[in-house]
């Protein structure tokens, strides 16, 4: 992965004086500017769709504050929810809004949006095809559909490929790809990087990945004629997004405090953002709410 390029020194250190995970240390020396610096441990668990960025983010936070170290596990959207909710992380990722879990307490967490990151169809290669119709999209994951050829593609049995139940993923796909129909029972992996790997090298297979997810090993297929791009996704022409959430419980302090902030800073929104193939969210036209009403900005 390319190395973004660091911040100018005076945004290298953060002034966070809230929290025992973060050390502030100033020169006694007169005129002589002072410095900061953050220290400790935290971890930051939960949607795979957001790792790529979040690992990145943390790298380079890291390498502008030696005394820091940021973990960053998967796991599923669902999972950093319960993990930040039960105390077992500091971050719960998420790219589902933490009131579309009933089992989780949202009004306990506090939502700090990172990105958007679009989602959508990933297919075989060989497949045969590039653009389903949503109804096509629909008949193949519910088990209407089960070759290629029933809707133009190569004479080659399908292969659906999941993710776990608690994917916020999975969610997304489900909520604005397949109108809420369930998937049937297929190849179910833990992981985006699994679900990539499983679609490459399995003929007929389809399955559903993050933008930042497309390497060229799979076919992203088209829905409705219209392409998974970051300009479809921002203008609302494309529907198939969501929010990168970074959930805290409460408001963050310390060393928390300082990753969220540099998270949001111009480093990470402007540079690593768009590298990794995510969106900021200051591109976008239109909004989301938790019922998933979309409306313009």
């Amino acid at each position: 992965m390319k190395k973004i390029g660091a911040i100018a020194a005076a945004s290298l250190f953060l002034l966070a004086a809230c929290g025992s995970s973060s050390d502030v240390s100033q020169s006694n020396t007169e005129g002589e500017k002072s410095e900061a610096s953050v220290s400790g441990s935290i971890l930051v668990a939960g949607s795979s769709a957001m790792q790529p960025l979040v690992a990145a983010a943390a790298e380079e936070f890291e390498a502008e504050n030696k005394d820091a170290s940021v973990s960053v596990q998967a796991g599923g959207s669902g999972q950093g929810l319960l993990s930040v909710s039960n105390g077992q992380s500091d971050i719960g990722n998420s790219d589902v809004f933490a009131e579309e879990k009933d089992e989780i307490d949202a009004g306990a967490l506090v939502n700090h949006p990172i990105a958007v990151v679009g989602m959508g169809p990933a297919a075989h290669p060989e497949v045969g095809i590039e653009n389903l119709s949503k109804q096509q999209l629909i008949d193949i994951f519910t088990g209407k559909v089960t070759n290629w050829s029933e809707v133009g593609g190569a004479d080659v049995d399908v292969t659906i490929v999941n993710r776990p139940d608690s994917s916020g993923t999975r969610d997304t796909f489900v909520n604005y790809a397949l109108d809420g129909a369930t998937p049937v029972e297929g190849i179910t992996e833990e992981s985006s990087n699994a679900v990539r790997q499983i679609i490459s090298e399995t003929a007929g297979a389809i399955g559903y990945l993050a933008f930042s997810y497309y390497d060229g090993s799979v076919t992203p297929l088209q829905v409705d004629d219209v392409e998974q791009t970051d300009e479809n996704v921002t203008s609302g022409k494309y529907p198939i997004w969501a929010y990168m959430h970074s959930y805290t419980k409460g408001e963050p302090e310390g060393l928390t405090k300082d990753f969220i902030d540099y998270m949001l800073a111009d480093t990470v929104q402007q540079e690593i953002i768009p590298e990794l193939g995510y969106i900021p969210v200051a591109d976008m036209k239109v909004k989301r709410d938790a019922e998933g009403n979309q409306s313009d900005i």
